[in-house]
């Protein structure tokens, strides 16, 4: 016969969580050390660090999304560009608040970037229906540009000014991508294009 395995007693952060919160910072400021639940405190303040790590990705990954919105999808920036250049700002500010806080997450962001660059390719080749091969699987832009607070993928695009190159008037160094198929859209419409991130999770 197998052992049985013994199951974890019911605690405090099992049963009411915020009530275990308050009195683990109570024990803390008292220094009762001895009666502290470590292993559920070792869990919460290692979960802490991840949540901030999956929160950063996230923003990253969403921002490189919306740089590539605002330099390949011609057929939208016109219609589009102000609320894409809006996100652009949210999640730069997003991820500016989180290095802020740990500064530390610059180099992991480094290390990610790349990652999240192919993510948010997949993002927007969903969105946009365009032909993967248009867009580079690598960045062609560095994370120092893309955190930059100042700067667009297109050189007449600035925060500063709403005029950005248009599918009539393409940047000379980018060749329009072909006429977009939109039978498989009602009304011949793309779906939701400027769809914004509180329309998402993200």
């Amino acid at each position: 016969m197998e052992p049985q395995m013994q199951a974890r007693p019911t605690s405090l952060y099992d049963t009411d969580y915020q009530l275990w919160l308050a009195q683990t910072v109570a024990q803390l400021k008292a220094q009762n050390f001895s009666s502290l639940d470590l292993e559920n405190l070792i869990e919460e303040i290692e979960s802490l660090g991840r949540s901030q790590k999956q929160a950063i990705s996230s923003y990253l990954m969403r921002l490189c999304e919306h740089l590539l919105k605002i330099k390949y999808w011609d057929a939208e920036r016109d219609m589009c560009f102000r609320g894409w250049k809006l996100e652009v700002r949210n999640f730069r500010l997003q991820i500016q608040a989180e290095l802020e806080t740990s500064p530390s997450l610059k180099a992991f962001l480094q290390d990610i970037f790349a990652k999240q660059y192919k993510n948010g390719r997949k993002l927007f080749l969903d969105a946009s229906d365009l032909s993967a091969i248009l867009i580079p699987q690598e960045p062609d832009f560095t994370l120092e540009q893309a955190l930059d607070e100042d700067w667009l993928p297109w050189p007449s695009a600035s925060l500063s000014s709403p005029a950005a190159p248009t599918a009539e008037s393409p940047h000379p160094s980018q060749p329009l991508p072909p006429p977009r198929d939109l039978g498989d859209h009602p009304n011949g419409l793309p779906s939701r294009p400027c769809e914004s991130s509180s329309d998402q999770t993200h």
